[in-house]
């Protein structure tokens, strides 16, 4: 796990924001994304959080996770067929995912190429997978 500080404040009221009640492990779950921006799974996060919060359990990383999402804290991702994965990172980008070693690395998207679509369509979000070798390791 990362080591780094990081303000309470901040995410009390960021969740306060929200309209979210700021329960212990919902503020550990969001100090974790945070800290850790590495696109991490629900197991990720219960392996990384269960020796600190011995009651946390799976079930409530995914409803954390699941309410981050509905509330546009955290986004969703899918760029691996068998879980989810999440991003701190809400606001527009790519993803990039190195077939060699499996991290998952931001792209900054060049918005006006991106807006290219059929006239009679209004884009809300987009997604974008990209699947290669990163530059580690070519």
């Amino acid at each position: 796990m990362n080591i780094k500080k990081i303000d309470h404040q901040s995410i009390l009221r960021l969740l306060e924001e929200k309209g979210i009640s700021p329960s212990f492990q919902r503020i550990k779950i969001l100090e974790y994304l945070f800290l850790n921006r590495t696109h991490p799974s629900v197991e990720d996060i219960y392996k990384d959080l269960s020796s600190e919060l011995l009651t946390l359990s799976k079930t409530t990383v995914y409803n954390t996770l699941k309410l981050f999402v509905e509330k546009n804290i955290v986004k969703a991702i899918g760029i691996e067929k068998d879980f989810v994965r999440y991003d701190i990172d809400i606001s527009p980008h790519s993803h990039f995912k190195c077939i060699k070693c499996g991290k998952i690395y931001d792209l900054k998207i060049n918005e006006e190429k991106d807006n290219n679509i059929d006239e009679g369509f209004k884009k809300v979000y987009s997604e974008k997978y990209i699947y290669g070798i990163c530059k580690n390791c070519k």
